[in-house]
């Protein structure tokens, strides 16, 4: 009609009418499209790239399976801009993933590698085995987004990612990889809703981030640390996840000021459930339940001795090392193996009230610890807590 600007329309590519995948790919427009993959198994030896705007990768679920036979530490599915090793502020818009497996091995190298992509979306993705990362987003600066995916056995992280902002991971299934996430650089981590299992390092690391928030998580059986926030993070959110089984710890504050750890579960917890390090200060812990495996009636679960250290009755409470200006109000602790709160060195400012303590030392033996060892001196202040 006069005066009405037309769009040009849709380009939709079937995949299974081209040569190779990459040919595939390649034949988009600089303006992008939809490339939909086939059902199948196709061996990548190098490689897959996307280097155009507005694009989505639609697989036909687990059946349409990428997987990576190189063995010299090449990605199997590469985002990026064309010119993106002349120009690093080289950038390109909405690209999406749905919908597929990708696979590597141990010597490969990530699954997804992704870089200057703003509004990458990735959704109902299987991303397993790789020799890298699962899913590596470098600079994808703008509102990166990765949703209802399962990524596990990846010898790196599971999903790494460097300089994001306005991030949201949600509703995914972490597993055995070295740790489920490491967010480093960015800012605005929302992570809710997820399911870490049985990670070879650590849970979730965040390193200079700040104004995030972490919540209804489950992190279960690290053989490092359920959470790790380090270098320069401030103004973030612990809440209401369920931490257990973590042989190192359950939340290390390792640089960290200005957080909250409130309503988390944690249970069966070695060496320090929340950990305040000398470098942290200011922050409020409150509302969490610190136990072990009772369940009522004098009945445990779990044995105060056993073979397998994950079979074992433990309780942790919190620890503080050195650290100022520390809250810990309005939690509960029981069945635990040694303190309900520790301080350590030179902690002070630390405020310890309203807690209930119950059933703490039990791995004492004769030496039973006081329930909450707070030094006197350096401006502490311990009242009002129930200890039974």
């Amino acid at each position: 009609m006069s005066g009405q600007e037309t769009s040009p329309a849709p380009v939709v590519i079937e995949a299974g009418e081209y040569d190779s995948l990459q040919a595939a790919l390649d034949a988009l427009p600089e303006t992008g499209g939809l490339v939909r993959l086939p059902a199948g198994t196709f061996e990548l030896t190098e490689p897959l790239v996307v280097n155009t705007p507005e694009t989505r990768l639609e697989g036909a679920g687990a059946s349409t399976h990428l997987k990576n036979i190189n063995e010299e530490g090449q990605p199997a599915l590469v985002i990026q801009p064309a010119n993106r090793a002349d120009d690093p502020k080289a950038r390109l818009w909405r690209v999406q993933l749905g919908n597929f497996r990708i696979s590597g091995n141990e010597k490969s190298g990530d699954g997804v590698h992704a870089e200057g992509i703003q509004e990458i979306f990735i959704h109902g993705l299987s991303v397993d085995h790789h020799g890298g990362h699962g899913i590596s987003l470098i600079d994808c600066y703008e509102d990166p987004r990765i949703a209802d995916s399962i990524i596990t056995y990846n010898k790196d992280a599971g999903l790494y990612i460097q300089a994001g902002h306005d991030i949201v991971v949600n509703g995914n299934h972490f597993e055995e990889n070295q740790d489920a996430l490491r967010c480093v650089d960015s800012f605005n981590l929302c992570m809710n809703g997820n399911n870490l299992d049985d990670h070879l390092g650590n849970g979730v690391v965040i390193e200079n981030t700040y104004g995030s928030v972490l919540s209804g998580n489950m992190i279960e059986e690290c053989n490092g640390t359920a959470i790790i926030l380090d270098r320069d993070c401030y103004g973030i959110t612990l809440s209401a996840n369920v931490i257990a089984h973590d042989m190192e710890g359950g939340i290390d504050l390792r640089d960290a000021h200005g957080c909250s750890v409130s309503a988390n579960t944690f249970t069966l917890v070695h060496r320090f459930s929340v950990r305040v390090g000398p470098d942290s200060g200011r922050i409020a812990i409150g509302g969490n339940s610190f136990s072990n495996s009772y369940m009522g009636d004098g009945e445990h679960k779990r044995k105060l001795e056993h073979e397998n250290p994950l079979q074992i009755d433990m309780g942790t409470g919190v620890l503080i090392e050195d650290a100022t200006h520390v809250n810990v109000t309005g939690n509960t602790f029981t069945g635990l193996t040694a303190e309900a709160v520790l301080a350590k060195g030179k902690a002070g400012k630390i405020l310890v009230t309203g807690n209930l303590v119950t059933d703490w030392g039990r791995h004492a033996g004769e030496k039973k610890p006081e329930a909450i060892a707070v030094p006197d001196q350096y401006g502490n202040v311990v009242s009002n807590n129930l200890v039974d």
